[in-house]
């Protein structure tokens, strides 16, 4: 008989106890009511964080709480509130979602970073730091989607090492527009030489005294990307 894939030896179902998660420049914590105001404060004016998300803007912390605790009610996702590790200020959140530990597989969303958070060490250090968790809890398979109109969000996804795996057309209706996803993801299997490219580049030696990096975080994992099996070397269409 001819096998229906490769084996997967030792198989576990991994784990869904989340925890808080800290680096050197930031900190995750289960987003609780106590982020609230203090997101809706760093997100303020900032009207083209939400294009291309299904929530926000909200009026205030309640409002951000109630939309979040909501979407977290069916168990199917779990929020991180993202602080910066010098100030303390909470200036972001994330998510996982489409948590499924029987396939292995858990996808990072809801991404939503203030101006003060974003293109910083701390942003990509948020990333890393929820890949890491999945691959060690035992998930096989991580995923990122995003609108496919989502230019900043796909080139984000290639950055981080994910491989771009094509679109799901007409996949949602968002705010009453269409919406074809882009789909990314990164597998157990790679996770080892993304982490060290993610370490390679977090180091304090390859930033200048102004916090300027030395080289780019794709200089590391564009290489990785075009190593994979020939039919994952796609780029992202943009």
């Amino acid at each position: 008989m001819t096998p229906p894939g490769t084996p997967v030896p030792d198989w576990r179902v991994p784990s869904r106890a989340f925890v808080p998660l800290a680096g050197a420049h930031a900190v995750l914590e289960p987003l609780s009511p106590a982020h609230c105001d203090a997101l809706c404060d760093a997100f303020a004016g900032a009207d083209t964080v939400w294009t291309y998300l299904a929530s926000g803007p909200f009026a205030d912390g309640a409002a951000l709480w109630d939309w979040a605790a909501g979407t977290a009610a069916d168990g199917d996702t779990f929020f991180y509130a993202i602080r910066d590790a010098a100030s303390g200020r909470a200036l972001g959140y994330a998510s996982y979602l489409r948590i499924n530990p029987a396939a292995g597989s858990i996808e990072v969303g809801n991404i939503t970073l203030s101006p003060a958070l974003q293109r910083s060490r701390a942003a990509t250090e948020a990333m890393v730091l929820m890949m890491g968790w999945a691959f060690a809890a035992g998930y096989r398979r991580y995923e990122w989607k995003c609108n496919a109109l989502n230019l900043p969000s796909r080139r984000a996804a290639q950055r981080l090492g994910f491989a771009f795996e094509g679109v799901h057309r007409q996949a949602l209706v968002t705010r009453g527009h269409n919406r074809d996803t882009a789909w990314f993801s990164v597998i157990d299997g790679e996770w080892p030489a993304l982490k060290a490219a993610f370490e390679e580049w977090l180091a304090p030696g390859n930033f200048d005294a102004h916090g300027r990096q030395k080289t780019a975080l794709s200089s590391r994992t564009t290489p990785l990307l075009a190593a994979r099996d020939p039919a994952l070397r796609r780029t992202d269409c943009t």
